[in-house]
């Protein structure tokens, strides 16, 4: 097999992997549009608020300590425990549910039934609140995040291409965990959209809120129940993003990747939101590969963009998404 042939493979691999990290993310969108009709700019930072939580409950760090400290004179910082990683992750979980019945309360619940716009201006606000906080209570600063996921180069892959082709394949552990998680995500998500009771009262809120409302579908449980769900894909999603990159503030700006994805997949799609990922994750990577030294490289910071603007102009609706036509 040519050389070239065989680096376009590695790098087709290793596109599939970041494209499921994209995915996880637009996973998010996906969940509060179908149940809402919201676009949830703050998904971004709900990934950066678990994260920041989780190491902060991991190393038993004081909320708030920066402020206690200054308000007090005091010069408190950290508990002094450790908290395990599971344990961490359902305490994590926790916070984001109350997250979320908090955003339904003093937000959502006095916005029911106005016009999009407004739900998405909402949302913007919730985003810059929810970064701020996080700031006053863990920091700013970057920080590691080690639950026992596995890293580094996978060497069982290594050694079965170098043997093949003679040249091995760098394919990162943690990509593969996290495949399989959202491989897992996926499938328990159409299920439960599809199948249950709950499911089922989402997708006809995110038809008509009065609607719902007529039948007796409580929007104040269903709005709590999906951002709880958006919270727990966050969570999931600022794991695998902290594990790789560390937990940092550009770690909210991944909402901005998953954009494409969802233009790709479609707004309403759950599988839509891993085919668009898949999609961006391989393209980009190929496209900087094959066309990258060409024009400067560099090409992965707008080719998504690009191809979603393509796919705005010919399929507006995505891939898997709904083609809605209102007669008038």
């Amino acid at each position: 097999m040519p050389d070239q042939l065989i680096f376009a493979t590695e790098v087709f691999l290793n596109g599939l992997m970041a494209g499921v990290l994209y995915a996880l993310v637009a996973l998010g969108f996906v969940l509060i549009y179908k149940a809402s009709g919201i676009f949830n700019y703050a998904q971004g930072v709900m990934a950066l608020f678990a994260a920041l939580t989780l190491v902060g409950i991991m190393k038993g760090q004081v909320p708030f300590a920066h402020l206690i400290n200054a308000v007090f004179g005091t010069h408190v910082h950290y508990f002094g425990w450790n908290v395990p990683a599971l344990v961490a992750i359902v305490l994590t979980m926790l916070v984001m549910v109350g997250l979320a019945w908090a955003v339904n309360e003093i937000v959502f619940k006095h916005l029911v039934n106005q016009e999009p716009i407004l739900l998405f201006m909402a949302t913007i606000g919730i985003a810059y609140f929810l970064e701020g906080i996080g700031d006053m209570m863990w920091g700013s600063e970057i920080k590691k995040l080690d639950v026992g996921l596995p890293q580094g180069i996978n060497l069982w892959i290594d050694n079965v291409t170098y043997n093949a082709f003679g040249y091995g394949f760098f394919i990162d552990n943690l990509d593969i965990v996290a495949t399989v998680v959202a491989a897992v995500l996926v499938f328990t998500l159409i299920v439960f959209a599809q199948y249950t009771k709950q499911g089922r009262a989402m997708r006809a809120v995110a038809d008509d809120h009065q609607a719902a409302l007529s039948v007796g579908i409580s929007l104040n449980f269903i709005w709590v129940m999906v951002w709880s769900l958006a919270g727990f894909v966050a969570l999931v999603a600022g794991i695998m993003w902290g594990t790789k990159s560390g937990v940092q503030f550009s770690l909210s700006l991944i909402a901005l990747k998953a954009l494409p994805v969802l233009m790709l997949g479609g707004f309403t799609s759950i599988p839509g939101a891993i085919v668009g990922g898949l999609i961006i994750g391989v393209g980009e990577k190929l496209f900087e590969f094959a066309i990258g030294p060409m024009v400067g490289g560099a090409t992965e910071n707008w080719f998504a963009y690009v191809l979603a603007l393509v796919f705005l102009v010919f399929r507006p609706q995505g891939l898997f998404g709904e083609k809605i036509i209102e007669r008038v």
